[in-house]
C-alpha cells in the first residue's frame, strides 16, 4: 500500500474514531430523550452543537498536530505536572465511561439476538479486543470504526424511510425554533460535551499523530479530517433526530428507560426494535475501541513500557471495564462522577491548547494561530466552563 493511500486511510480513520467514539449508548439515549422533549426544535440544537464543538475540535487538533505532541505533553510544556493531570481525567472518565459502554454492548446484544447480558458484556469486549491482538491494530481500528459507522448511518437511514418525518417542519425549527432560542440552551450545552468532551476530541487527534501526520505541511489534512469526524457524528445525530421524530410527532410518548429502542419499535414494529439493537451494539463497541485506545495514549508518553506494549495495555483496559461491568452490573454511582470529570476535560484542554497556539517556543517560531478561531475558541471554553463547574454538582447525588 502506498503512503498517499495510508495517510488518506489514516485521515479518514482518525475522522470516523473520533466521531464513532462520540456516538456511543450515551448520544443514543440523549439525541432520543431530547427529541421526544424538544420535538423539531431539537434540529437547533444540533446545528448550534456542531458549530461550537467545530470550533473547539478545529483549535484542539491544529496545535495537537502542528506539533505533533499529544495533548498531555503540550499541557507539560504549558506548566510541568499540567500533563499528569489531564492524564488522571481523561482516563479516569474514558474508564469509567467505557464500563457503560460494555453495558451498552450487552444492551444491544440483548435487543437484536435475546443474549444474556453478561454474555453481552463479554461479547462486546471480545469485539473490541480482536482488533487490538491483530497485527496491524491501527489498521484494523481505522477500518471496522468505518463499517460500524456506516452500518449505523445505512439502518437509521432505513427506519428515517419508514417512519416518514416531517422533513419541512424540522428544517424550518433548525433555523427558527418553535420552543424558543432560550429554552434550548441547556440541550445544547449537553450536546457539546457529547460531542467532542472527556476523550473523544483527542481520540482522532492521537490517531493523527501516531500516523505520522502532523506539521503545519499537514495542516490542510489534519484540517478536513477534523471537520469531517463532527460532521459524521451530526450527521448521525440528525438521521436519528429524524428517525424519532417521525414518532413522536404523531403524539406517541417514548420509553425513558431506552427511549431510542422504543422509538424505533414504535415506528417500524419489531424490525425496528432489532435494527435499534445493531445500532447500539455498534455504537457500543465502537466506543470501547475509542474510549480505550485514546486512554492508554495518554499514558504512553509517560512510560515505555507502556509505549512498547500499547496494544497489550488497551486490551488490559477493556478487559478491566469489563470485569467490573460483570461484578458491579450498574454501575449509576461511577458514572455520575464520570459525567462530571468529563465535563471539565473540554474546557481545560481547549484552554490549554489555545495558550499553547500562542507559544512560539511551543508551535514554532513561523505558525500563526487564526485569530477568528482563537477567539471563537475562548467563547467555547466559557461556555463549557460554566457548564462543567455546573456539572460537579451532580457529585451531590452521590450522597442524596
Amino acid at each position: 500500500m502506498s503512503d498517499t493511500k495510508k495517510s488518506s486511510g489514516a485521515l479518514l480513520g482518525a475522522a470516523f474514531l473520533m466521531a464513532t467514539s462520540a456516538i456511543g449508548p450515551g448520544f443514543l439515549t440523549q439525541t432520543a430523550s431530547f427529541t421526544g422533549k424538544n420535538g423539531a426544535s431539537f434540529g437547533f440544537v444540533i446545528l448550534s452543537s456542531v458549530i461550537l464543538s467545530a470550533i473547539a475540535q478545529m483549535n484542539i487538533w491544529r496545535v495537537l498536530c502542528v506539533t505533533g505532541l499529544r495533548g498531555q505533553d503540550v499541557a507539560n510544556k504549558i506548566l510541568p505536572g499540567l500533563g499528569y493531570f489531564l492524564s488522571f481525567l481523561i482516563v479516569l472518565g474514558g474508564l469509567v465511561f467505557n464500563i457503560g459502554n460494555v453495558g451498552g454492548g450487552a444492551l444491544g446484544f440483548n435487543t437484536l439476538l435475546g443474549i444474556p447480558t453478561w454474555l453481552g458484556y463479554i461479547l462486546s469486549a471480545a469485539i473490541a479486543i480482536f482488533v487490538f491482538l491483530s497485527k496491524n491494530a491501527k489498521s484494523t481500528m481505522d477500518k471496522l470504526v468505518k463499517v460500524l459507522g456506516g452500518i449505523m448511518i445505512v439502518v437509521i437511514f432505513i427506519v428515517i424511510c419508514i417512519v416518514k418525518p416531517p422533513v419541512g417542519s424540522a428544517i424550518k425549527n433548525t433555523f427558527v425554533p418553535e420552543t424558543g432560542y432560550a429554552a434550548l440552551f441547556p440541550a445544547i450545552l449537553t450536546l457539546i460535551g457529547g460531542t467532542v468532551g472527556g476523550y473523544i476530541t483527542f481520540s482522532g487527534a492521537h490517531r493523527l499523530i501516531d500516523a505520522g501526520i502532523t506539521g503545519e505541511d499537514n495542516l490542510k489534512e489534519v484540517n478536513k479530517s477534523s471537520v469531517t469526524g463532527i460532521l459524521i457524528a451530526g450527521l448521525v445525530r440528525v438521521l436519528l433526530f429524524l428517525a424519532v421524530l417521525g414518532v413522536v410527532a404523531g403524539g406517541a410518548t417514548l420509553d425513558a428507560k431506552n427511549p431510542a429502542a422504543d422509538a424505533f419499535r414504535q415506528g417500524a414494529g419489531e424490525v425496528g426494535y432489532r435494527f435499534a439493537g445493531l445500532v447500539l451494539l455498534c455504537a457500543a463497541v465502537t466506543s470501547i475501541i475509542g474510549a480505550a485506545y485514546t486512554s492508554v495514549s495518554f499514558l504512553k508518553t509517560f512510560s515505555s513500557k507502556i509505549a512498547n506494549n500499547e496494544n497489550y495495555w488497551v486490551i488490559g483496559f477493556i478487559a478491566f471495564s469489563t470485569i467490573v461491568m460483570l461484578i458491579a452490573g450498574n454501575p449509576a454511582s461511577l458514572l455520575i462522577i464520570a459525567g462530571a470529570v468529563n465535563g471539565l476535560i473540554l474546557p481545560i484542554a481547549l484552554a490549554i491548547c489555545l495558550i499553547a497556539s500562542q507559544n512560539k517556543k511551543i508551535m514554532g517560531a513561523d505558525y500563526k494561530h487564526p485569530k477568528a478561531l482563537f477567539i471563537l475558541g475562548i467563547i467555547v471554553v466559557l461556555i463549557t466552563a460554566y457548564v462543567g463547574i455546573k456539572s460537579l454538582g451532580n457529585f451531590s447525588k452521590l450522597f442524596a
